[in-house]
């Protein structure tokens, strides 16, 4: 775990225009880092050092004057380069890439078993090709340790191989057990809604602004992630697990859930190993989209193409983009944003979530996108049972009127399919019994 008092140098390389070190800056705070400065280039990537060998002397000259103990570069480093890195740089310092970086702060909040183990499929897909590196150079030069890449084990490459199976099976039992509980709480009345985005967006802020209320009844199983402690910070991966709460909705029973958020150039093999947290949006009712839109437009604009490809390749239910934090921006800046990101956002909500600007809006919105209720009006015989029935009524749809009278009892409801099947059913038996 990465230690709060470790100084860090930020590093970058670019083929062509300015080199961004916003979010690698944004990410080795979230890590714990303080970061003592940056070295960025403009060149072809070098094969074996990343950057060119002048510009790593600049950094190693960084590094003695600030007593760095890490130097991290938002590139992707192969072994050999971090391996040559090491070299050129003082002893004991630590070079690492984004994607290590990433990986640190999933292990620091990975809090649940299903984070945990999603952290360490992570980890081993990361480590698999650097193992595969050390079998293929042992082989080749015999010599071991050689590029300073460690002993080669002849073992490790198909033990990292065996874990990684019985992670996904591990993690396929945790999605069974997900899709199960997603399926009973539709069956008790709940739409589900889930937030998407890029992290930092102010996700979690949102979730405090809508679904304050953890209260979901009284069936504690079925609801085993409510969190009554969604942060509100800002802050990289506030969220790395999913938080579930009630939304509050005055016609719908609805549970909102936030996931991970969404980061730039993420590799395949890191997004696969968080399939199944994204499970929670690709199986929601609806999708909240939500965008930070005090960003640049360009950015906005390739964040929302990139959630959109990842949307839409397995989900179903209908997307509203959030355009959060309006309070940063003036309200010029926001028309004309709007406009221009009117292709990819139709209809977009504008909100702040940290000064609940627009919230009831919001709300409305998501009433109006939620799948259609079914509405039913039932006679149901005046027994012993009849108050139970009208009781678990109130509890899983919206009941219009109740009219009592002497042999019966009158229900009008708006309901899931599911629920009206059910409700049939139990007036049935109460017929039955009568």
């Amino acid at each position: 775990m990465t230690r709060s008092n470790d100084r860090a140098i930020i590093a970058k390389r670019v083929d062509r225009g300015e080199a961004d070190t916003t979010e690698i800056g944004q990410l080795a705070a979230a890590a714990g880092y303080e970061v003592a400065g940056e070295c960025t280039q403009r060149r072809k990537q070098d094969a074996a050092l990343q950057m060119g060998a002048g510009k790593v002397g600049e950094l190693r000259d960084q590094v003695i004057e600030t007593g760095a103990q890490t130097v991290i570069f938002d590139n992707r480093l192969g072994p050999y380069q971090v391996y040559n890195l090491g070299n050129e740089l003082p002893d004991g310092v630590e070079v690492k890439d984004r994607f290590r970086l990433i990986l640190d702060i999933f292990g620091q909040r990975a809090q649940t078993r299903k984070a945990q183990l999603q952290v360490e499929l992570a980890e081993l897909r990361y480590e698999l090709p650097r193992a595969e590196a050390k079998a293929s150079l042992a082989k080749r030069d015999e010599r071991p340790g050689f590029m300073g890449l460690g002993e080669y084990d002849e073992s490790r490459e198909n033990d990292i191989k065996a874990r990684i199976s019985n992670i996904r099976d591990e993690l396929e039992q945790i999605e069974e057990t997900e899709r199960d509980r997603r399926q009973q709480r539709r069956e008790s009345g709940f739409d589900l809604v889930a937030l998407a985005g890029y992290t930092n967006a102010g996700k979690s802020t949102l979730m405090q602004a809508l679904a304050a209320d953890l209260e979901v009844g009284e069936n504690v199983e079925m609801h085993p992630d409510l969190d009554p402690t969604a942060e509100r910070e800002d802050r990289l991966f506030t969220t790395l697990g999913t938080t579930t709460r009630r939304l509050d909705l005055d016609r719908r029973e609805a549970l909102l859930t936030d996931t991970v958020g969404f980061i730039s150039d993420l590799p395949h093999w890191l997004v696969e190993s968080f399939k199944s947290t994204l499970e929670s949006v690709y199986r929601a009712d609806l999708v909240l989209l939500i965008v930070d839109v005090s960003e640049p437009i360009e950015e906005i604009r390739e964040k929302l193409m990139t959630s959109h490809d990842t949307l839409y390749e397995r989900n179903e239910a209908p997307i509203v983009t959030v355009l959060n934090k309006v309070d940063q921006v003036e309200p010029e800046e926001l028309r004309d944003k709007r406009e221009a990101l009117s292709p990819l956002a139709p209809e977009p909500v504008a909100v702040s979530a940290i000064e609940e600007t627009n919230i009831e809006r919001l709300k409305e919105r998501i009433q109006r996108e939620l799948p259609e209720r079914q509405r039913e009006r039932l006679v149901l015989p005046m027994t012993e049972d009849t108050m139970s029935v009208v009781s678990w009524v109130h509890d899983n749809a919206f009941v219009e009127e109740v009219e009592y009278r002497d042999e019966e009892v009158i229900l009008d409801f708006q309901a899931r399919p599911a629920i009206v099947e059910q409700t049939r059913a139990k007036a049935s038996d109460l017929a039955a019994d009568a």
